[in-house]
């Protein structure tokens, strides 16, 4: 079955085909960075607008790539949510239309669900079951996942997500938007013996996170000294040091509660090497498997919509003809 992607739930623009024999044919991506980075964070109305003017053109292309006609598509999916509504609403409603005019079986995918299968589309990719970590801009959590659509939710951010939290600290320390990559880059220059940040909510039991209190008190720290370079670059240091060792400590509590020997990383913050190369140490100590998607596929993209949309259809889940857009949606 070929399946045709669409990736519209915040500020990327994403179109693929994935093929349930030969894999992942052609994949496209159109960021929207330049537009929101002066505003230090995605202003949703220009980022609809902008899914508007790229999504046809983008869906062209990938055909083009892939080397197929639109008559050989046999399903689409696109992202229903979670997200921006209106970003939403755009690939839901050019999706659904398509799937209707093709006469294909369409489906609404949920966009976490997507980012948990992303090592899928990998050579080396995981069996079921394992605990995945979910960690972006918007969500924070650990996962038990049994198989294809069975996940139980085993801890989540109570406040802040990591990934919301890196963008505002850069912000702070005056780094460009998208926080993670900015903050990493600036660390490198700090010393990470001048600040000790709080490791929040592990000096408890639990699996939850909380990220309000670790930002507060890097705004603190960084208030109270004197405002140069390399300040900044050692409460960035300090910052991401903090993070990443709350996602650690959560992982392997997660791992030794259920007794699960592999862990998926997935979502825009597993692209950061230090949480990278933590969790690989991590996984050697407990003598498990680790696994994560290429780096392209760590941020939004419309391969893992496709490969996740053409599992479940693949299984006879089709959508009706109500355009679906869900702005919060439970994975579980």
């Amino acid at each position: 079955m070929l399946v045709l992607g669409i990736e519209t739930s915040c500020d990327e623009t994403g179109i693929a085909i994935y093929d349930s024999k030969r894999g992942l044919l052609a994949n496209v991506l159109y960021s929207q960075i330049e537009i929101h980075a002066k505003y230090g964070g995605v202003v949703p109305e220009l980022a609809s607008r902008d899914h508007i003017r790229k999504i046809i053109p983008l869906i062209q292309e990938v055909v083009d790539k892939a080397g197929i006609s639109k008559q050989q598509i046999g399903g689409v999916a696109y992202t229903a949510g979670p997200g921006l509504i209106g970003a939403l609403l755009v690939g839901a409603a050019v999706g659904r239309s398509l799937g209707f005019a093709l006469d294909v079986p369409t489906i609404g995918v949920h966009h976490m669900e997507a980012h948990l299968l992303a090592p899928m589309l990998e050579k080396n990719s995981p069996k079921f079951p394992f605990v995945a970590l979910l960690v972006s801009g918007g969500h924070t959590m650990l996962v038990q996942v049994e198989k294809m659509g069975e996940y139980e939710i085993l801890g989540e951010s109570l406040d802040d997500a990591a990934g919301e939290a890196f963008d505002k600290i850069a912000k702070l320390l005056g780094l460009s938007y998208p926080g993670g990559p900015a903050i990493a880059k600036l660390a490198k220059k700090g010393d990470p013996k001048r600040f000790k940040f709080p490791r929040p909510m592990t000096d408890r039991p639990g699996l939850d996170f909380s990220f309000s209190g670790l930002k507060t008190f890097t705004i603190n720290t960084l208030h109270a000294e004197e405002q140069n370079l390399q300040t900044k670059a050692d409460v960035a240091c300090a910052f991401q040091e903090a993070v990443v060792d709350t996602l650690v400590i959560k992982c392997r509590r997660a791992l030794q509660d259920t007794g699960l020997g592999r862990l998926v990383i997935a979502g825009g913050v597993s692209a950061n090497v230090l949480l990278r190369e933590r969790l690989q140490k991590l996984a050697n100590k407990l003598q498990i498997e680790v696994f994560y998607p290429r780096f392209e596929f760590c941020t939004d993209n419309a391969a893992m919509i496709a490969y996740a949309g053409c599992q479940h259809l693949l299984t006879g889940k089709k959508d009706g003809l109500t355009i679906c857009a869900k702005a919060r949606w439970p994975i579980s």
